[in-house]
């Protein structure tokens, strides 16, 4: 295995591992029966981004970047196999 092998398996590694705890740390949306009856309050008059905002836009980040790495993996190991 050459090293740029190496480097690409480690990034997506870190990635998984960052991807992983991301998505574990979000809470649910699931509010139950009255969830599902009424519907939610709106969040477009918030000012600044909050928590939940951030993770959404950590978890389309880190998803686009494990794919994408995901990509090169597979572009570097073609062949090998």
């Amino acid at each position: 295995m050459n090293v740029i092998q190496g480097m690409l398996l480690f990034v997506e590694a870190v990635i998984s591992i960052a991807f992983i705890v991301i998505v574990m740390s979000r809470t649910t949306k699931n509010e139950g029966l009255t969830g599902s009856i009424g519907s939610p309050m709106p969040a477009n008059f918030k000012g600044k981004p909050g928590f939940e905002e951030r993770m959404q836009s950590w978890t389309l980040y880190l998803g686009s970047a494990w794919f994408l790495v995901a990509i090169l993996v597979g572009i570097a190991f073609r062949g090998t196999y």
